[in-house]
């Protein structure tokens, strides 16, 4: 066996100190080490571990900034970043942060720990280090069209499939639509339904839509993983699709991530204003319920409602999912905390992509079942796939008989044909 190739300590640090940006440098030294943010945090929460206080994220690169700006730096008294720091900080930035922003919400200073996790990231990737399983997802996607081998071939082979077993008309690349639909691969591969459910309801509402298959995937493990490079070349194809076509709304599948990157980052990645709106599958939903052009059925198994944490939290976009829910969902229970301060599922970040995550990732999930169990409900639904694979995972190593749902697939089930 080859041996781990040597850790290059001084690129290391180099990169730390080139993602460090200004508004870093006032987080970096507003932080007054209350420890508030620790009881916000779902992995300090299910293993206690001090080290998996969100404060404690910010030491890379805040002991890069005081290495270099240390007044005895030239008699080499400044603190130097080590092999060991470096290995500890790899697990604690990659594996225990899903970047979902709860620490946030509690934090005195305001101070965004998911923001420094993510350049702390590209920080690692700089300098060769981070999960193979992450950053070779990201490649994944660069090279093959997405993180999980839904190359484009794959993409038409699945949409003929679904179209033809689920009786639904499922368009791809027409020249010109006013909706370009994306999907995420998580769904495509492992709950296909979703993307037949989306047509039926698209085409229920009249809605002139498309997929295409050279801008088709939303997620971006390029953003996850810190491979700033990838995650631009993955917003240029939805991007370049969607002017191709014309789309003035590119809709976002049920996954968070794919949702912040491309609502709230692209513009900012790729130096100018999206052309189009971006919506998450359950905004466009909810923009077709009040327009009259969603009518349902009700829905009457009592269930309760996850909030992904880029969708609501990060994203503000909480209600739409409770206005569909209105009226449709006869027997909905919210569980608490909810909304904005739900807690996170415990699989985003990339964490779900980790293998080495798992056992703490399994832990986490016993939040989840204790807020479900509070309910007196014992269905889940939500509105992110990453979250639905991360909640299957969990379930079955915890043995939770508990049932999980989409939102999308049980709107598209309860729909009231003319």
């Amino acid at each position: 066996m080859n041996a781990p190739a040597p850790i290059d300590v001084k690129a290391a640090t180099r990169a730390f100190l080139a993602q460090t940006e200004e508004h870093m440098n006032a987080y970096l030294e507003a932080c007054v080490h209350c420890g508030q943010c620790s009881e916000a945090c779902h992995f300090h929460k299910a293993s206690g571990d001090p080290r998996h206080t969100p404060a404690y994220k910010l030491f890379p690169i805040a002991k890069a900034q005081r290495a270099q700006k240390w007044p005895l730096k030239w008699l080499g008294l400044a603190p130097a970043i080590t092999e060991k720091d470096l290995a500890e900080w790899e697990e604690l930035i990659f594996d225990t942060c899903t970047m979902c922003g709860r620490c946030t919400e509690v934090c005195p200073m305001a101070i965004d720990i998911a923001s420094i996790v993510g350049q702390a990231r590209k920080a690692f990737v700089a300098a060769g280090l981070g999960p193979a399983d992450l950053l070779q997802a990201a490649e994944n996607s660069r090279d093959h069209g997405s993180p999980l081998g839904l190359t484009p071939e794959k993409l038409v082979d699945r949409v003929e499939w679904l179209a033809d077993d689920d009786e639904v008309d499922m368009p791809l690349d027409k020249e010109r639509a006013e909706v370009l639909l994306t999907v995420s691969s998580i769904e495509a591969m492992k709950y296909p339904q979703s993307l037949s459910a989306m047509a039926k309801i698209l085409n229920h509402a009249g809605v002139d839509w498309t997929f295409s298959t050279t801008g088709y995937e939303a997620t971006n493990f390029g953003y996850l993983s810190g491979k700033a490079d990838i995650a631009k070349v993955m917003i240029q194809r939805i991007l370049d699709a969607a002017e191709k076509t014309g789309a003035k709304t590119v809709v976002i599948p049920e996954c968070g991530h794919a949702y912040g990157v491309l609502r709230w980052g692209a513009a900012n990645i790729i130096g100018r204003p999206l052309p189009f709106e971006v919506l998450h599958i359950t905004e466009y939903m909810a923009k077709l319920k009040r327009a009259g052009k969603l009518k349902l059925k009700p829905y009457d198994t009592p269930m309760t409602y996850h909030d992904p944490c880029q969708i609501s939290r990060r994203g503000g976009a909480t209600e739409d999912a409770r206005y569909l829910l209105d009226g449709f969902a006869t027997h909905f229970t919210e569980m608490a905390p909810t909304g904005a301060h739900n807690w996170c599922c415990g699989g985003g970040g990339g964490v779900q992509a980790m293998s080495r995550a798992a056992p703490l990732r399994h832990k986490v999930f016993q939040i989840k079942i204790d807020q479900v169990a509070a309910t007196g409900t014992d269905t889940l639904v939500s509105a992110c796939a990453n979250c639905r694979l991360t909640f299957d995972e969990s379930k079955t190593a915890l043995h939770w008989e508990g049932k999980l749902e989409s939102i999308v697939e049980i709107i598209a089930d309860h729909l009231v044909e003319d």
